[in-house]
């Protein structure tokens, strides 16, 4: 996890001016690479970087330098098969670091842009190719790390991880695109290439796919993303995903103890965190999957007032005023401080499945398995706005790296790739009983079998209801009656989503900022497509609770 900046596009005269506002920028974003600073400049392009050392930890400060061509590259996030695709290598080159981040540079050089679909990985990173005076962006397959595009008006080109760093500078700005970039060499600006294209994107696919097979391919991404040079543990919720996660961390844990392996971490005992309420729903089942797995689990519990008191915080880190995301990045960001404190530096979690295999409970209603898969592409295609930006920032506010393993590249391909009636649930089946079944006898049965419970709901039912209640004592019916004229874009669709507004607008001025984030009727998580596959789908509430006669707990707001 780290930041980068990068300025193009601009008169030579006016690169020393620049590079002093590329280091604000950087400056500002801090928090996601506290381990050190770095930056290039010369009269066509500027880089910044700020470092959370992760992998090589003494030597893989940024920018990187190819010293056979010159190009410079800033990156943001990790590369987990750079030690296969550096057996792919033709030439001969100078390596200074043992990072995972270096290929990239050679990667670049030998292939062009072809290279980024080889990767396995999260990032988002810019080459500069001195020799050519040309610039290549790209971001990883689903968005899982962030990055923005902008532009001032004299013209010049900025990207950097987090849209506070653009704001100030740039009216015009946009969320750059998931599974894309852009090569200024194509003469094309603000457009866009794909490069992660899938044939699930556009067609219902019909393979079957095994639990044991969806066991394999998990463990083995899991396994990937336990690359690390540094102290790191696993969030458990009491949930199937981060239980699953957990346990197959702890498992290659200890095989790697046992078995004296070189590649030990620092941290040989792998530690374990939730957060929740005092007594919340999700901290009693986490503390079984803990004891089951054996982790030395760590309980973090907060208060509604200390909830409360961080939203603003929660709102300026995450750059959103997603209703959904604010209820679930609250008690998440108070945890990263909480893991801070204690030494870890990354931590692994059960983000994605749900995308993936249909989990939130208004699955229950799909009419037929090519509208659940189109809807998970859906999903899937928007993460880069919700959970995968609120994982992400949550963690970084307090310079802490997260790692999705269901969100592994060639596990989505997996996943996504099977036929969706497979992930069908209702009229008795569970919401993701092939995974389940995949992970027998893995974690406890009644961790396995649980009813999902959305992350903001599984704190405690009190967190979001209390919150519902706040904002509706500080946002009138008269204030909400004129929220069209107020906010004429991005409309907020509630009274709590208009007082998340009113601060992400004080606090992000650009007039483009409202538009990196969704707006929309949903229920239980859904898009609002999918509000229409039951007449029970009238709650304009994304809490799991919404999707009523489906979760234990249901509510119904509507009457």
């Amino acid at each position: 996890m780290c930041s980068i900046v990068g300025i193009f596009d601009f008169k030579e005269g006016n690169s020393a001016q620049l590079r002093e506002r590329a280091l604000k920028m950087s400056a500002s974003m801090r928090h996601r690479g506290p381990d050190w600073s770095g930056n290039y400049c010369d009269g066509r392009a500027i880089l910044a970087h700020e470092r959370l050392s992760i992998v090589d930890v003494e030597h893989g400060a940024q920018p990187l330098i190819d010293c056979a061509t010159g190009s410079v590259l800033a990156v943001n996030g990790e590369i987990y098969n750079h030690t296969e695709l550096k057996k792919e290598l033709a030439k001969e080159h100078a390596w200074r670091t043992k990072s995972d981040c270096e290929i990239l540079l050679y990667l670049y050089d030998e292939y062009g842009t072809s290279f980024i679909d080889k990767l396995n990985g999260i990032f988002a990173f810019v080459i500069y190719d001195r020799n050519k005076g040309t610039y290549l962006v790209a971001r990883d397959h689903i968005g899982i790390e962030p990055l923005y595009i902008g532009w001032d008006s004299s013209g010049v080109t900025y990207v950097a991880s987090e849209m506070k760093a653009l704001s100030t500078y740039c009216e015009d700005l946009m969320e750059f695109p998931p599974g894309c970039y852009y090569d200024s060499s194509l003469g094309r600006k603000k457009e866009f290439t794909r490069w992660y294209k899938r044939g699930w994107m556009d067609a219902v696919p019909s393979r079957k796919v095994k639990p044991q097979e969806i066991r394999e391919a998990f463990e083995a991404a899991v396994k990937r993303q336990l690359m690390s040079d540094v102290p790191y543990g696993v969030l458990i919720s009491g949930g199937l995903d981060s239980s699953i996660v957990a346990y197959i961390a702890q498992k290659h844990s200890r095989l790697r103890v046992e078995s004296g392996d070189k590649e030990e971490a620092w941290w040989p005992r792998l530690h374990s965190f939730s957060v929740g309420l005092e007594g919340s729903p999700d901290q009693a089942y986490a503390r079984k999957v803990a004891d089951h797995i054996g982790t030395v689990h760590h309980e973090i519990t907060f208060t509604i007032q200390e909830g409360l008191d961080a939203i603003r915080d929660v709102i300026y880190y995450l750059e959103t005023f997603d209703t959904t995301t604010i209820r679930a990045s609250t008690p998440m960001y108070l945890m990263a401080r909480k893991i801070k404190s204690m030494g870890i530096k990354m931590v692994l979690s059960g983000e994605g499945s749900d995308e993936l295999f249909g989990g939130y409970l208004y699955f229950h209603k799909a009419p037929t398995p090519k509208e659940l898969h189109e809807e998970l592409v859906r999903l899937i295609m928007g993460l880069s706005k919700k959970d995968c930006l609120r994982a992400n920032k949550s963690m970084a506010a307090w310079g802490i790296e997260l790692r999705p393993p269901f969100l592994d590249k060639e596990f989505v391909d997996l996943i996504m790739g099977m036929d969706p009636q497979q992930k069908m649930c209702g009229e008795g089946k569970m919401e993701k009983s092939i995974l389940r079944e995949a992970f027998e006898g893995a974690i406890p049965e009644d961790v396995l079998w649980r009813q999902k419970e959305q992350f903001s709901d599984g704190v405690g039912y009190g967190w979001v209801d209390s919150l519902k209640r706040f904002t509706e004592e500080h946002v009138t019916d008269s204030m909400f009656a004129q929220a069209a004229n107020k906010f004429p874009t991005q409309t907020p669709t509630s009274k709590e989503q208009y007082y998340y507004r009113e601060i992400f607008d004080e606090l992000f001025t650009s007039r483009s900022a409202p538009s990196t984030v969704p707006v929309g009727l949903s229920v239980a998580c859904s898009t609002p497509a999918a509000m229409k596959w039951s007449k029970d789908f009238r709650v304009d509430d994304p809490s799991g609770r919404a999707a009523i006669g489906v979760h234990k707990q249901s509510i119904d707001t509507s009457r």
